[in-house]
C-alpha cells in the first residue's frame, strides 16, 4: 500500500515533515510512505492555468496524489486557519479526478490547532468523499527540532500510536 504524506508546512525544520518522516521510517510491513514536504514549490492556483497550461509542478504533484492508494496530511495552523500552501494545494486537487473517493486522514502535531483542524476536516470532505475522520492522530510536538521529533518518535510509546495510525489507515482503504 502506497501512502503519499504532505506537510502543509514549507518550513524547513518543520515539526509536521519531521512527523511524517517518522511515519515513513516506521511504517509497518506491506505499507510505503512517501512524503511530500514542497508546497512551496507549486504555483499560486488560478484556473486559467489548468487543462494543458497546467504548470510541470502541479502535474508532478498531482501524479503522486493519483499513485497513492490514500493520503495523510499533517499542517500547521497559521492565525487559525489553513496554511496558504496547503489550501493553494487542495485548491489545484479540487477540480481534478486524483482525489475524488481518495482516502485522507490527518495527522496534526501540535496540542492546538483546533479551528484549523476544524476548518480542514471541512475541506477535505468536501474535496474527497473519501475522507476518514475517524483516523487522526495527534502529537504535541511543538518547539521541537527535526532532531528531537526523531528521538521522540524512536520512544516505544510514540512509536506504537504512529504504528497503529498507519495500521488504521492501511486497515480502512483496504475496507473501502
Amino acid at each position: 500500500m502506497k501512502l503519499l504524506a504532505i506537510s502543509g508546512s514549507a518550513r524547513h525544520d518543520s515539526t509536521n515533515t519531521a512527523l511524517l518522516r517518522a511515519m515513513k521510517r516506521l511504517a509497518p510491513e506491506g505499507v510505503e510512505v512517501s512524503v511530500f514536504h514542497r508546497l512551496d514549490s507549486l504555483p499560486v492556483f488560478s484556473p486559467d492555468a489548468e487543462g494543458e497550461r497546467t504548470p510541470v509542478a502541479v502535474l508532478r504533484f498531482l501524479e503522486r496524489v493519483a499513485q497513492a492508494d490514500g493520503i495523510i496530511i499533517s499542517s500547521p495552523e497559521y492565525v487559525r486557519a489553513i496554511p496558504g500552501g496547503m489550501k493553494n494545494a487542495i485548491d489545484w486537487m479540487v477540480s481534478r479526478l486524483e482525489v475524488i473517493g481518495k482516502p485522507i486522514a490527518l495527522a496534526h502535531a501540535s496540542h492546538r490547532g483546533d479551528e484549523m483542524l476544524a476548518s480542514l476536516r471541512t475541506v477535505l470532505a468536501t474535496v474527497s468523499d473519501g475522507f476518514l475522520s475517524q483516523v487522526f492522530l495527534r502529537t504535541p510536538l511543538v518547539g521541537k527540532s527535526p532532531a528531537e521529533v526523531d528521538v521522540m518518535m524512536s520512544e516505544p510509546d510514540q512509536a506504537a500510536q504512529v504504528i497503529g495510525f498507519l495500521s488504521e489507515l492501511a486497515t480502512a482503504i483496504r475496507a473501502g
